[in-house]
């Protein structure tokens, strides 16, 4: 306990700004995916609460994904019945917890740290993007809904073009105000003043912008419509239970139909935990190393406890995540206490939270987004060269214009290729020099030769002129692939034919390390011994 509270002056307005964030995308989640808005309430009370307390992640935020949000959309229509999903989604926990169990979670340390940094920079653009319309007072689309091909029918961009034309000024004034206050706070004046640093720049723009837009009702050309406000379910009203709470079915496990659901959403919550678990990690400035089989049994066991209160499937997720780590969160305390406000929000402040504007909510985001990515992230990432700067934007790309696991393989795919590409090119250097014997070249193969550089070695041999003394140097090679020996071998047969002078070295030595025995015999290429070799004195081959 000592340990969850060391860093709490950190976390609890750190948890704030967290908690700002979830509230409006908890809700916006659970429209999109066609579920009652209570279920991304009770997701985001278990990702913070549960998720956060057994996850060894300190700054990693849990609750419910965008990214889900259409698997689940289609699968209550599948299964006929909400009740009948959170039987899936139960199973879907159960699923995790085995994949944790079976250390599933190393699958994360397999994605290249560009496609990663690709993946958050694609996810602020589009959280930027997605933002605009939502600080203009257009919410014709849920917060939460992140794909390009969007649920209202629009695209991100068309989005754009109706927000652009059709925006409302009260709502665009708050967003701009709330900007302001948000960019103040994060001026170097205003965290030196005393009695200012340790308050959330958020929670001061939501309670101002919440006074302005109830004072706004009084002027008829600021008004703001009830879309334009959170809008939290208000259980008081509520003449029992089950009118807002819908518990899971469990005769449906009958059903062959739900196995399958809950299964294939345990794949895609885990794959999209593991990536945002490597993305926190990146973000995170004290760079801990979250346990990825642990995260997986922490968010198997949330799926477990969300699906039986009746809420929607959880993930590690990364708008939550960044924001809490630019808010200056330090440890899990941040996340659990963020769940603690969603469950407060609901039982005792619903109808003060339904005065939030959605603008202001939006202009907090706005400066997430913007947070990941900045500018100076594309001009670095293109300074490292081509090789990580293309899967990098194809990752962008992909995520902009599809949705984050489509993204990401696009650009995982793209990656390989560049590491295939880029490997050819390491297989050798050559070195080149000029007596009067006439042209001497001479090529230093690598330590690990391998299948995928024999067409880049190949296509230079042949390139090589007649009339040449060529050097091929094996000497700091520990692996050559048999396939890289045999055209060695023929190249040497082909020599004698083009006048090529050819000095073969260290492939005795190779030999004798036994590193070939590591193939059948039958596949592995075996080199004549100067004895065997060609002996005659006007022969240009020379062993």
């Amino acid at each position: 306990m000592h340990s969850l509270l060391r860093y709490w002056k950190s976390d609890l307005p750190a948890s704030v700004v967290v908690f700002f964030v979830a509230l409006p995308l908890c809700l916006g989640i659970a429209l999109a995916s066609g579920a009652p808005l209570i279920a991304g309430i009770i997701a985001g009370i278990v990702g913070g609460v549960i998720v956060g307390a057994l996850s060894g992640s300190p700054l990693g935020v849990a609750g419910p994904a965008a990214g889900l949000a259409v698997i689940v959309f289609t699968a209550i229509r599948e299964l006929g019945s909400f009740d009948v999903f959170l039987v899936a989604v139960v199973l879907a926990g159960v699923f995790q917890v085995i994949l944790g169990y079976l250390r599933a979670g190393a699958i994360a340390y397999y994605f290249p740290s560009t496609v990663i940094t690709g993946m958050l920079a694609g996810i602020g653009i589009i959280i930027f993007l997605k933002q605009i319309p939502h600080a203009l007072g257009y919410d014709k689309d849920p917060e939460g809904d992140f794909s390009f091909s969007q649920l209202d029918g629009e695209t991100t961009f068309s989005e754009l073009a109706n927000a652009l034309d059709l925006f409302s000024p009260g709502p665009l004034l708050i967003a701009l105000l709330s900007l302001a206050i948000l960019v103040w706070f994060e001026t170097p004046k205003a965290k030196s003043t005393r009695y200012l640093a340790h308050v959330p720049g958020p929670l001061v723009a939501v309670l101002l912008t919440a006074l302005l837009g109830a004072l706004f009702g009084k002027v008829p050309q600021l008004a703001l419509s009830p879309e334009q406000f959170v809008s939290l379910p208000i259980l008081a009203n509520a003449e029992s239970l089950q009118d807002v709470f819908v518990f899971p079915n469990f005769s449906a496990l009958s059903q062959p139909e739900v196995y399958k659901v809950g299964f294939v959403m345990a794949l895609v919550a885990s794959l999209e935990t593991l990536l945002c678990v490597e993305a926190a990690d990146k973000l995170d400035p004290a760079k801990n190393i979250t346990p990825t089989n642990r995260e997986l049994k922490a968010q198997g066991v949330g799926n477990i406890v969300s699906g039986l209160l009746g809420g929607l499937p959880v993930t590690q997720v990364i708008v939550r995540s960044s924001a809490n780590i630019q808010a200056g969160g330090r440890s899990k305390l941040s996340a659990i206490l963020h769940g603690a406000f969603l469950l407060l929000s609901v039982l005792v402040l619903p109808k003060l939270l339904n005065r939030i504007p959605l603008s202001t909510l939006a202009a907090v985001l706005l400066l997430v987004g913007y947070k990941l990515a900045k500018p100076s992230l594309f001009k670095r990432i293109y300074r490292e060269g081509l090789p990580q700067f293309i899967p990098f934007l194809a990752t962008i790309c992909g995520i902009v214009f599809t949705d984050l696991l489509i993204g990401v393989a696009i650009g995982l795919a793209i990656a390989i290729v560049s590491l295939l590409i880029e490997n050819a090119q390491l297989a050798f250097r050559v070195e080149e020099s000029t007596d009067e014997q006439g042209m001497r070249i001479r090529v230093i193969l690598a330590q690990n030769v391998s299948f995928l550089n024999k067409a880049h070695i190949l296509r230079y041999l042949n390139s090589i002129p007649n009339r040449t003394q060529v050097e091929i140097d094996a000497r700091k090679s520990v692996y050559i692939h048999p396939d890289v020996l045999e055209i060695i071998e023929n190249y040497k047969i082909g020599a004698i034919g083009k006048d090529i002078t050819l000095v073969v070295q260290g492939l005795d030595e190779l030999e004798r390390r036994d590193i070939m025995s590591l193939h059948p015999p039958s596949s592995t290429l075996k080199i004549p011994s100067p004895s065997s070799s060609i002996s005659s004195s006007n022969s240009p081959i020379i062993q």
